[in-house]
C-alpha cells in the first residue's frame, strides 16, 4: 500500500512539473505545436524515463537480464502492456480531449480502475471484498468531482470523443493486468518491466507516431530548447513513481495498486499549492480527502488489519 501511494503522490509531482514544461515554448508557439504537445511530451518524457531506467540497470549490471527478459514469453506480453498504455492509451486520451474536452475525458478516463479489477477478477482471478469496492467507487467519485468543471467543454464530435475516451480507459486498465500477469514470472522483476515498458513506447512512438502526425520537428525543438530539463526532471520522478506503481502491482495486485495510483489527483493538488502557489478551495481539499481515503480502503484488508493488530495485542500482554 506504502508503494502504491508513494506511485501516486509521485505522479503527481510529474504531473506538476510536466504541466510547466508545457506551458513554455515550444509547446504554445503554434496551432500545430498545440495539437501535438501531448504526443511530443510524450515520447520525450518516456525517453528520457528509459535513459533514467539504463541508468539505474547499469549501476546494478542487470542488462543481460533485461534482454533475457525480453526474449522469454513474459516479456512480450510486457512490451503488449506498453503498447495498450502508452500509444493506444494515451492517444485515445488526447483525442478524446480534442473532440469531446477536458472535462469530459477526466470523467471517463478515471473509471479505468474500475475496468481494471474487473478485467483482473475475470483473468487473474483479483477478489475484491464490497467494502474495497466500495472505497474504489468512492475515490473514483472524488476523482469525477475534482476534475469536472461545468460548462467546461465544448463537445466537437462526441461519438469520436466517447470512443477514444473509453479506448483510454481499455489501454490503461489492460495496461495493468497484463503487467500483473507477466510479473509472475520470477525470472522478470519490476525493474525489468519498466524498462520494457518504457523503450517499447518511446519506439513506437519515435517510429509510428510521430512520423504519421509530422511531429520529428517540435520534438527536434524541445530536446534543443531548455524545457527539455523540466522535462527531464519529470521523468525522473514518473520513473520513481512508475517503479512503485510496479512494485505494488506484483505484491497486492493490479486492481489495488490501480486504486492506490489515481491519488495523484489529489496529490497534484498539494503539489500545485506549493510550487506554482496555486488556489485550493475547501472543496478541493474535501475532494482530495475523498480520494486518499477510498483508495487506501480498496487497497486495504480489514481482516490482516485486525489480525494483526490482534497479534500485537497477545505479544505485548505476554511481554508485559
Amino acid at each position: 500500500m506504502f508503494e502504491g501511494l508513494s506511485a501516486g503522490l509521485l505522479w503527481g509531482l510529474d504531473t506538476v512539473i510536466l504541466g510547466i514544461a508545457l506551458s513554455r515554448a515550444p509547446f504554445l508557439t503554434t496551432e500545430q505545436a498545440i495539437f501535438l504537445s501531448p504526443f511530443v511530451s510524450t515520447f520525450v518524457h518516456d525517453f528520457f524515463s528509459s535513459v533514467w531506467m539504463l541508468i539505474l540497470m547499469g549501476v546494478k549490471k542487470e542488462f543481460r537480464n533485461v534482454l533475457r527478459a525480453l526474449r522469454s514469453r513474459s516479456g512480450k506480453f510486457i512490451v503488449l502492456a506498453a503498447l495498450m498504455g502508452g500509444p493506444l492509451g494515451m492517444t485515445g486520451y488526447v483525442l478524446s480531449i480534442k473532440y469531446i474536452g477536458a472535462a469530459y475525458t477526466a470523467i471517463i478516463s478515471s473509471l479505468f480502475p474500475a475496468v481494471g479489477a474487473l478485467f483482473s477478477y475475470l483473468f487473474l482471478k483479483e477478489k475484491m471484498k464490497p467494502y474495497q469496492l466500495v472505497g474504489l467507487f468512492v475515490s473514483i467519485g472524488g476523482v469525477i468531482a475534482l476534475g469536472y468543471t461545468p460548462g467546461g467543454s465544448e463537445i466537437e464530435n462526441a461519438l469520436l470523443g466517447f470512443f477514444f475516451a473509453f479506448l483510454c480507459v481499455i489501454g490503461w486498465a489492460v495496461e495493468a493486468v497484463i503487467i500483473a500477469y507477466g510479473l509472475k514470472d520470477p525470472d522478470i522483476s519490476d525493474e525489468h518491466a519498466l524498462q520494457i515498458r518504457q523503450l517499447t513506447s518511446t519506439l513506437f512512438y519515435a517510429f509510428i507516431i510521430l512520423p504519421v502526425l509530422g511531429g520529428w520537428g517540435l520534438s527536434m525543438e524541445v530536446f534543443r530548447g531548455s524545457t527539455v530539463f523540466l522535462i527531464l526532471l519529470s521523468a525522473f520522478f514518473g520513473t520513481a513513481s512508475y517503479l512503485f506503481y510496479y512494485k505494488a502491482i506484483h505484491k497486492i495486485g493490479a486492481s489495488k495498486a490501480m486504486a492506490l495510483n489515481i491519488t495523484y489527483c489529489a496529490w497534484a493538488i498539494v503539489f500545485g499549492f506549493f510550487i506554482l502557489q496555486e488556489t485550493v478551495g475547501w472543496l478541493d481539499i474535501v475532494f482530495a480527502a475523498v480520494i486518499v481515503f477510498g483508495s487506501i480502503l480498496a487497497a486495504s484488508d480489514l481482516r490482516d488489519l485486525v489480525s494483526g493488530s490482534r497479534k500485537e495485542l497477545k505479544e505485548e500482554r505476554k511481554n508485559a
